[in-house]
């Protein structure tokens, strides 16, 4: 899909101005990517709002989007490791926060689908999501509800039998699209110069983030502004044992069952093992073996627990488990399929706490607990 940037052209600065007209680009971010195909539009956004809380669109109407990214829990299900969906059905991977996702290049852990309009279809039909078998429960609704046909009518000109999923997947999309968050302390800091908004210790531990923390290597930032994510795929460590003795056994039967028609989004939420071949599920290639996409990490102070499958339950836990080279004890064994860059970082207790530290910083006001 085709991207134009806010800042390109005349067009899309007037796009723009459906969130601006609110308040100004938070400071740390960049302007939004918008599809040409789905400018921004206040009623459509209104309308993604309402569709992405909407509990009628599961199989017991008890589960929305919302409820696995809550607004008051920084779009997550946090204190979950991992997701529960209809008639509490757990999957296998910790739920992503919505807030920056329209800047990711691909969508969920594994980056499996390219985009936020064909992202917000796939929960829809998965059996541990909302449950449903297709999509005819959902365009019922939106074709015969008063306020849905108003809406969609408005918006993209279409009522009744021409109303489709595409429309309800771009109104969704565009409502996240503006769940953004910066202007935290560290963006104060940092971009807007002012050097008492972060702790002392935050600013030591910024420095760790970018130094010997290596930190910054995957959770990258510029110096207009800061995403915190490479956009890219690795292989941490993370609950890899599970699949290491049986892995190409496995890896081939999958590979095998895929080319008859596995459905990958419903296999990667209810098989524990399928779901942490990584990336490799989707590309087939065996270096995306146990690789998951670099979150960003605003918020990430009050998105617990972390790693892909919501295995560490504190920021404590997760900078010790780098710090000892990608493993939870010493003496642990490193996977054969680890990313390069995963070593030991010998930081002191001291500069463990201050990384910390600096992590908290980079919640936005709204979010701070």
């Amino acid at each position: 899909m085709k991207l134009k940037y806010y800042s390109l052209s005349l067009l899309a600065v007037t796009a723009l101005a459906t969130w601006a007209a609110a308040k100004e680009l938070p400071l740390g971010l960049p302007p939004v990517p918008i599809p040409i195909d789905n400018l921004q539009d206040p009623v459509k956004i209104k309308l993604g709002d309402k569709l992405f809380n909407d509990k009628r669109f599961s199989s017991t109407g008890e589960v929305s989007c919302a409820t696995c990214h809550a607004r008051e829990k920084a779009f997550t299900d946090s204190p979950l490791s991992v997701s529960e969906g209809v008639m509490k059905k757990s999957g296998t991977r910790n739920a992503p926060t919505v807030i920056n996702a329209a800047y990711f290049h691909s969508q969920f852990w594994d980056g499996r689908e390219p985009d936020l309009e064909s992202q917000s279809g796939q929960p829809l039909l998965n059996p541990v999501e909302h449950g449903l078998k297709d999509y005819s429960p959902i365009l019922e609704i939106v074709r015969t509800d008063p306020e849905y046909q108003s809406l969609f009518k408005e918006v993209f000109s279409k009522e009744g039998e021409d109303i489709t999923i595409d429309e309800v997947k771009k109104a969704i999309a565009s409502f996240e699209r503006t769940i953004i968050s910066g202007d935290s302390p560290f963006d104060r800091y940092y971009y807007g110069r002012d050097k008492g908004a972060m702790s002392e210790a935050a600013v030591r531990g910024f420095k760790v983030f970018v130094g010997q923390g290596r930190c910054v290597s995957c959770h990258t930032m510029t110096n207009t502004h800061a995403l915190f994510t490479d956009n890219r795929f690795h292989n941490l460590g993370v609950s890899f044992s599970r699949i290491d003795k049986d892995l190409k056994e496995m890896a081939t039967a999958f590979t095998k069952a895929k080319n008859k028609g596995t459905n990958v989004d419903i296999a990667v939420l209810t098989n524990q093992n399928i779901s942490e071949l990584g990336r490799f599920a989707i590309t087939g290639q065996w270096r995306d073996i146990g690789s998951f996409k670099t979150p960003g990490l605003r918020n990430v102070e009050v998105t617990d627990p972390y790693m892909h499958d919501g295995s560490l339950m504190t920021l404590d836990d997760v900078v010790e488990f780098y710090n000892l080279g990608g493993i939870l004890e010493e003496g642990d064994t490193v996977n054969s399929f680890q990313s390069g860059g995963i070593r030991p970082l010998n930081l002191s207790d001291e500069q463990k706490s201050d990384l910390v530290e600096f992590l908290g910083a980079l919640t936005s006001p709204e979010y701070k607990k």
